[in-house]
């Protein structure tokens, strides 16, 4: 049975609270919601219809969930706002939920979006993400595993950024940022590898030199998007070569430039 409920807090009788649940006073939480084991929500948090919250997350007050589409398209459609496992999601954060384009915004697990951020409708966010102070996600952005936005980033609708990037605070994308990189200066470009956090989560320097030999191909060999997919074709096969072609195959924005461009 839930416990640590909170006589101040507003639940819709049809919301269904796992074991070990703490809400606080003056929460709010609508029909149609679903919120896992052992996760804390704090005063004034909101939790709308089509939220789905995982296991042992924290939500900190004032945090909006499941909020409909900021989208003149959106018609009532019923959608969700998925949020993984051991997520935190600090003050005053919104995340909306879909709309029909893909019916649900998702966060994963162990995440941790900081306060004022948002995430907007269909965005999609794998696990291990750090979004950053008052960062902004557009509608249908993608963020891949261990990705880390700092603060005060933007994000324009539809663009994908990939695993393991840092996000200089304070940047504006357009564009499509691939995997492994630093992103940074203004406007904002590659910066380099993100060589810390690479290593720090057990990539091994073979691993390291592929991937700094792939982005030496991309963005300083003078070669166009198509003549350095055909150049990184004879390098040898690995999972991280994999990785960066296949984003830049399915990127259709288009990747940020080099520093030098």
């Amino acid at each position: 049975m839930p416990t640590n409920i909170s006589k101040l807090a507003s639940i819709h009788p049809d919301a269904i609270i796992g074991e070990n649940v703490t809400i606080s006073p003056f929460v709010s939480i609508d029909k149609n919601v679903v919120i896992g084991d052992n996760t804390v929500i704090f005063p004034s948090a909101v939790v709308l219809s089509g939220a789905r919250i995982g296991q042992n997350c924290r939500i900190f007050p004032a945090a909006v969930i499941a909020g409909i589409p900021q989208d003149l398209k959106f018609a009532g459609e019923e959608t969700t706002a998925e949020i993984g496992d051991y997520t935190t999601i600090r003050e005053c954060v919104t995340i909306n939920r879909g709309t029909a384009a893909k019916g649900k915004t998702v966060v994963g697990n162990n995440c941790l979006l900081m306060a004022y951020s948002h995430i907007a409708h269909d965005c999609v966010l794998k696990n291990n993400i750090i979004i950053g102070n008052t960062s902004q996600l557009a509608g249908e952005v993608e963020v891949d595993d261990f990705a880390i936005l700092s603060g005060n980033v933007l994000v324009h609708q539809f663009c994908k950024i990939g695993k393991h990037v840092m996000v200089q605070g304070g940047s504006r994308t357009g564009k499509d940022i691939p995997p492994y990189i630093i992103a940074g200066r203004d406007p904002l470009a590659y910066a380099g590898l993100n060589i810390i956090g690479l290593r720090r989560r057990g990539f091994s320097n073979e691993s390291i030199a592929t991937i700094q030999e792939a982005y030496r191909i991309i963005y300083q060999s003078g070669l166009n998007n198509t003549q350095a997919l055909a150049k990184l074709a004879e390098m040898p096969e690995s999972p991280e070569k994999t990785e960066v072609v296949s984003f830049l195959q399915a990127s259709d924005r288009g990747i940020i430039k080099g520093y030098m461009d």
